[in-house]
């Protein structure tokens, strides 16, 4: 895919107050330790994690959308009525129906005549919706767009405890199964995209390449357990059970050839990308990943360590922190590596 007039015109992001720390999760579990004769410290010292944040009890996925969808608009300084699409992407949605994207879009007071709905793809989502805006404005059918996500880790972590404490018969290999889902953080993003020729920072968003590999997709399945029609994300049992080594193994392989096509797109080598940032999982993950692409650690900025995996999120609160930073000036090419269960896998490479 070549994007040929879209720009990066902002990004927004919230991060919750509360910050949870990977040794106060253990020090919950330590019941399930003892009878494993575990100690505590393995969650941070595999993953690299030392904390993550949540969001207050009884907060709704929309609400961090909102607040991020806000300081994207007021960092871009451009006219609501020129978004004509926006996008909600995340895992996490207020409910089933209507979509969540119906209630970001009353509250960022965006136009009538704009469309708006839900895209959902695991931690791809956000990468998903930037597609879709992209290649909308491309085709002449809109000036712009804004793409949100609000992940609330909050429910799937307390019911992964919740669970592991309660089962009578715990092994390692539970816990080994239920780690994923305490990496888990929370947090909103909001990303804008606009046609070059409306643009005021220039910031060229140039295409890439996507795969999948759709028989690996029992790898990381997660959900609500009561079988309602109509999901309250702070009252249902949200679940995830993920085999992390092979999602891990076959993540990598994928990448690997996504990476390919997405320097054969671009005309790209390995030497010409002056800034790596990918979804955050953990440290094992960054170290198989940028090995197998063959990119040097100090391309990498990386947010895992304090923020945890923040699903949809994840990718473009990373690059937004990192453009705050100052890892990334103008001039300089960036790409971001796109990955999700499913597994699916999409590219993209920006001029900054």
């Amino acid at each position: 895919m070549r994007f040929k007039n879209v720009c990066i015109e902002a990004f927004g992001y919230e991060l919750p107050k509360n910050i949870v720390t990977s040794t106060e999760l253990e020090q919950r579990l330590a019941p399930v330790y003892d009878k494993l004769k575990l100690s505590c410290g393995r969650l941070e010292l595999m993953t690299g994690i030392r904390e993550r944040r949540f969001w207050n009890k009884g907060a709704l996925p929309s609400e961090g959308s909102i607040k991020a969808g806000k300081k994207a608009i007021e960092k871009a300084n451009i006219d609501r009525e020129k978004l004509q699409c926006l996008i909600y992407s995340s895992v996490s949605r207020d409910f089933l129906e209507p979509a969540t994207a119906m209630i970001v879009h009353e509250a960022l007071k965006l136009p009538s005549s704009a469309v708006a709905f839900d895209v959902s793809n695991a931690c791809l989502g956000v990468v998903n919706g930037m597609l879709i805006v992209a290649n909308m404005i491309d085709l002449g059918q809109i000036q712009a767009g804004i793409i949100v996500s609000g992940e609330h880790a909050g429910p799937l972590v307390e019911t992964t405890i919740e669970q592991l404490l309660g089962d009578p018969a715990p092994s390692k290999e539970k816990l080994k199964n239920s780690f994923a889902s305490l990496t888990i953080g929370s947090g909103a993003v909001a990303v804008i995209l606009t046609h070059a020729d409306i643009s005021k920072t220039g910031h060229r968003l140039l295409g890439g390449a996507g795969r999948l590999d759709s028989k690996n997709n029992t790898l990381c399945r997660g959900g609500a357990n009561h079988g309602q029609s109509n999901m309250d994300w702070n009252s249902q049992a949200i679940t995830m059970n993920t085999e992390s080594e092979k999602l891990l193994q076959e993540g990598c392989l994928l990448a690997k050839e996504t990476w390919a096509d997405t320097k054969n797109q671009l005309g790209w080598l390995n030497s010409d990308v002056d800034r790596i940032f990918s979804h955050q999982v953990g440290k094992a993950h960054r170290r198989a990943l940028l090995s197998h692409l063959e990119i040097a650690m100090e391309k990498n900025f990386s947010t895992f360590e304090y923020l945890g995996n923040i699903g949809s999120a994840s990718l473009p609160v990373t690059m937004a922190i990192g453009i705050d930073q100052g890892r990334l000036q103008s001039g300089q090419k960036a790409a971001m590596l796109g990955i999700g269960s499913g597994i699916v896998c999409s590219m993209f490479g920006v001029e900054w």
